[in-house]
């Protein structure tokens, strides 16, 4: 296994840790295990944006940009739903 394999590893743990500690979030009984699960969300998708950001310095991670016409189509359909 080479670093690359470890560190798409690595990120996709991570993206299920924070899917779990959202879940434990919306989840919480208490305002004391929702700010606990809360915490480490936070804490989760720091690690997460650390990993993503390392794989796209390296060239290993490289999302596709959306053209314009698309991204004014998403904004103009989101824009009428706001009013």
């Amino acid at each position: 296994m080479n670093d690359r394999d470890l560190m798409e590893n690595m990120l996709l743990l991570e993206k299920g840790v924070c899917d779990l500690m959202m879940h434990g979030a919306i989840e919480a009984s208490t305002p004391d295990v929702h700010q606990t699960f809360s915490g480490s969300l936070n804490s989760s998708l720091h690690m997460q944006s650390q990993i993503y950001n390392q794989m796209q310095t390296r060239g290993w991670y490289t999302p596709d940009s959306a053209e314009q016409q698309k991204r004014n189509s998403v904004k103009m359909k989101f824009s009428q739903n706001a009013n």
